[in-house]
């Protein structure tokens, strides 16, 4: 652990001269350009990052929301890049200059003849410059130093180019509309030409039901994907620079980050390209209306399939092609290549790329990715970099390059549920479909779709079904959840014989879910009308089957005929098939460490089938074994023995390797209040197990001591239970008790909605309530807000200044240990994991699951250097020393342990008077 002292960093790299605003990380150590004078403790970040970079280790680094985490990240790491860069590009021309003196020494000796004693020489045992030109090795090394020379130079010659001269852009932004102009005049008169031509005698699709047929398929052929690039162009074959990849877990956080590098010493000199989904960055609006991920993927591949596919067709004579294919105008490689210019010269987020997109024609999200290996920083969200096969299509390669996530408390869980897939049956769509359609398909796609079709079957067997009937009507006969191992559940449900393998390949490449979603558009109404009635009843029927199907996945009981708008939206978010192949995919990438979860509720229609990844190390060993350096960062990144332990141990990193950093707040130590209470005021211990919180004094002791706390903490107050259920139970119990009346004289009560999107609404209202009472001065002093560990308002919301005075946690949010799931992991963990200072790592598991959540909710309070707040623990067991060491260092340190409400109630208004007062 980094103890905090600044140390000299790591290389014989001379310091660059010192600017304004740079950072010295101690007496004769490194200093770091900064946009202001920086705190010490980001001064100690920065210093502890370098030489965890220069070494080439693993680094889990800590540092509480509100110390400048992302600057302290950004001018580290940059520093170093800059000085790694610097000392390549010296070590490179001392190369090249020792090489040309090989040549220039080889080239005079043998000039010299013979009969000149050098030459004897170096025809007898040969020196080192004779050595140094006749290994193999080294030429090749010259060589590539060379053509990277020229690369580099080329590429800096055009950026600095598009840098300065503005008419480039126009001259660009005019030949496109050019383009444009053209291709809208030739399609015209395509049209002309086609007019009078006469319809086809035999009956015909219309061109948009012809789209959801199935393209012939070739299922054994590995086919080199066409790109759409010019192959001989020199730019494509640039050697990836060493680079940084910043990693975090959501769009506005990545945003923020590339702001605050916009904002650095580092703005205008780096290299930056942001990374996003198709959902985030595509700019075609016809495939941007269909709203759903997974929609958007295909309708793009399909697009590009189309654009390949478009010359073949039409050079084909003779033939009468089937239709006109659609393609997309943004997809053009040459406007690509001037988007990947753009975002190389100048630093720019997700949303100026996608403006630039709109702008310049050009694909943001192919455009981009031409712009990885020449970028100095990629930003992306960490599910892209940690997920082998989407990291491939993006072109990252992480050979010998720093890897920082950002944000990494629940980095462990993101790995999991990356690499799990609920599944929802499709069996009636698909039957629909082969109905509709099966004349016109090919054999293969026959082949496929029966497939498909025998697995689903085999699937709603084995959660007690027939897919024959409906869903919602089937009952149950044993309910529960059950784990399966991935061969078990491959045998018991009879589809061992069938290669997954080759049925994933062929839904990935066939866009069949694509094609089925489109059917299920067409007809999925119960007006719209087809063939003949029979045809008609059966599609009603589909559609019935998959309200009641989507409506019954929902825990909330039978399904009920659900309005059909809102039905349809949650259909277009989530097409069953999808998930299907998403399924198919887990079970195809799992090894022994996957569990397939059996789900059996009342009906079929709310049984699902689910994957669980016990151990995440397996998608992240390969990322610290090719990277040069990882780091793992966080605000809040204790405990952080499930990151060494199951993360780092478990993909195989050496011990000697990891290093950890934390460092403290910014905020003085008076500023804070953190008291573990042990009993209430009416002396009743406080100790929320699942046994003894539900009992009536242990819910009116919790709303005493809020009645006391709100009499002397002004503003906000924030209040965190263990669950929804939990909240709404005491909520009921104060209402019928009127200690809710009691509390509401003194704060407005606001409740964390479970809606998202209720979310934004009740915080606005909540902040200006405080914002009121501050200004009013009458009996009220601010609010209440009832809120949920690990909700909405736990993580990523900030409870700052008045918005939230007082944090409290009540009881210790320990998960719930009967779930399956989390009982097959702490099986799993004790047989594949040592035992840590005598307890079972399962034991250490839920102890550290719990302690994680409660540090997530609890550093709300504190964002900045003059913020204050009191923390408040209710339950005892939070003073046991195993379970305080696992708080953070910051609030650890200043923790008091109150037995008696008494000295806490006293400790807490003197806290609170004395910042009212500004003493």
């Amino acid at each position: 652990m980094e103890s905090g002292a600044a140390a000299e960093a790591v290389g014989s790299t001379p310091a660059p001269p010192q600017v304004a605003g740079e950072a010295a990380a101690g007496p004769g150590c490194r200093r770091f350009p900064f946009p202001y004078t920086p705190y010490p403790i980001q001064e100690r970040f920065m210093a502890a990052l370098y030489r965890a970079l220069e070494g080439g280790r693993v680094g889990i680094f800590e540092s509480p929301t509100g110390t400048g985490k992302s600057l302290s990240l950004i001018c580290g790491a940059l520093s170093w890049l800059r000085d790694f860069e610097e000392k390549k590009r010296q070590e490179e021309a001392q190369l090249l200059e020792l090489e040309e003196k090989g040549q220039e020494e080889k080239k005079r000796l043998v000039t010299a003849g013979p009969g000149h004693p050098e030459s004897k020489e170096a025809a007898g045992e040969p020196d080192w410059v004779t050595a140094f030109v006749q290994k193999k090795e080294e030429r090749d090394l010259v060589e590539r130093l060379k053509e990277e020379q020229i690369r580099r130079k080329k590429r800096e010659d055009r950026l600095e180019k598009i840098r300065h001269n503005v008419q480039l852009k126009y001259a660009a932004k005019r030949k496109r509309l050019e383009e444009d102009e053209t291709n809208r005049l030739l399609q015209l008169s395509k049209e002309l030409l086609s007019e009078g031509a006469g319809g086809d005698v035999l009956e015909q699709l219309d061109q948009n039901e012809e789209e959801l047929l199935l393209a012939e398929y070739e299922s054994d052929e590995e086919k080199k994907v066409v790109s759409g690039l010019e192959e001989d162009d020199d730019d494509l074959e640039e050697e990836h620079v060493t680079k940084i990849y910043y990693c975090s877990r959501t769009h506005s956080q990545l945003s923020q980050f590339v702001n605050e590098v916009q904002k650095s010493p580092f703005g205008k000199e780096t290299r930056l390209v942001s990374l996003g989904s198709r959902q985030n960055l595509c700019v075609n609006e016809e495939v941007q209306r269909l709203g759903a991920l997974q929609l958007i993927n295909d309708r793009c591949m399909e697009m590009q399939k189309n654009k390949h596919e478009k010359k073949s067709d039409e050079e084909a004579e003779g033939k009468k092609r089937r239709v006109s294919r659609t393609v997309c105008p943004f997809y053009s490689y040459e406007q690509m290549q001037f988007l990947r210019d753009e975002v190389l010269v100048e630093v720019k987020d997700i949303e100026q790329l996608v403006a630039l997109g709109r702008d310049t024609k050009a694909c943001p999200y192919y455009g981009s990715r031409y712009a990885i290996p020449a970028a100095q920083m990629v930003v992306l969200p960490y599910q892209m970099l940690l997920h082998e096969p989407t990291r491939t299509a993006a072109g990252i390669k992480l050979k010998d390059q720093v890897v920082i996530i950002d944000e990494a408390h629940n980095l462990i869980d993101t790995i999991t549920s990356i690499h799990s897939a609920e599944l929802c049956c499709a069996h009636s769509q698909l039957s629909q479909y082969l109905e509709r359609y099966r004349k016109r398909l090919k054999a293969k796609n026959l082949m496929y779709i029966k497939q498909i079709l025998y697995l689903l079957e085999r699937f709603v067997a084995m959660l007690g079904g027939n897919v024959n009937q409906n869903p919602s009507c089937q009952a149950v006969s044993q309910t529960g959840t059950v784990l399966k191992s991935i061969n078990d559940f491959l045998f018991q449900s009879q589809i061992d014989n069938i290669n997954l393998f080759k049925v994933q390949r062929y839904c990935e490449r066939s866009l069949i879910s694509r094609k089925l979603f489109g059917f299920v558009e067409r007809y999925g109404g119960p007006a719209t009308a087809v063939k003949t009635n029979k045809e008609n009843q059966k599609l009603v029927g589909l559609q019935n089957f998959l309200l009641t199907l989507q409506h019954g996945s929902d825990k909330g009981g039978p399904a009920q005929g659900p309005p059909v708008e809102a039905e349809n939206d949650h259909l277009r978010a989530a097409s069953p098939l999808m998930q299907i192949e998403g399924f198919l995919s887990a079970l195809t990438n799992a090894n022994q460490d996957g569990r397939v979860i059996l789900n059996r509720q009342g009906t079929v229609g709310q049984s699902s089938l689910k994957f669980l990844l016990l151990n995440p190390a397996v998608h992240f060993a390969k990322v610290v074994e090719e990277c040069r350096a990882v780091i793992i960062a966080g605000g809040t990144m204790q405990p952080v023995a499930d990151f060494r332990e199951q993360l780092l141990s478990c993909a195989g990193v050496d011990s000697a390797r990891v290093v950890e950093f934390s460092c403290g707040h910014v905020i003085p130590p008076e500023n804070i209040l953190p008291l573990i209470l042990c009993s209430g005021p009416s002396n009743q211990q406080l100790e929320f197990t699942y046994q003894t919180r539900d009992l009536p004094q242990m819910m009116d002791e919790t709303g005493r001591i809020l009645c006391n706390l709100c009499n002397v903490v002004p503003g906000g107050v924030v209040c965190f239970f263990p669950s929804y259920e939990y909240e709404k139970q005491v909520y009921t119990h104060w209402e019928k008790t009127g200690l809710l009346t009691r509390l509401a004289t003194k704060k407005k009560i606001f409740q964390e909605p479970k809606k998202a999107n209720q979310v934004e609404q009740v915080l606005v209202e909540y902040a200006k309530c405080i914002k009121r009472c501050s200004q009013g001065g009458g009996q009220m002093t601010g609010a209440l807000l009832l809120s949920v560990v690990g909700g909405k308002m736990s993580e990523g919301i900030n409870f700052s200044d008045d918005l939230g005075r007082c944090v409290i946690m009540v009881g210790m949010p320990y998960p719930n240990i009967k779930s399956p799931e989390l009982q097959e992991k702490m099986t799993w963990l004790d047989k594949t994991m040592p035992r840590a200072a005598g307890q079972a790592p399962s034991r250490v598991l839920i102890e550290n699951l719990c302690m994680k959540a409660v540090n997530q909710s609890i550093g709300r309070a504190i964002r900045h250097q003059k913020d204050f707040a009191s923390i408040l623990l209710l339950d005892h067991r939070y003073a046991r020393p195993a379970t305080l060491n696992k708080l953070p260092q910051w609030i650890r340190e200043r923790t008091q342990v109150k037995p008696a409400f008494g000295s806490a109630f006293a400790e807490l208004r003197k806290f609170h008077r004395g910042k009212s007062d500004g003493s």
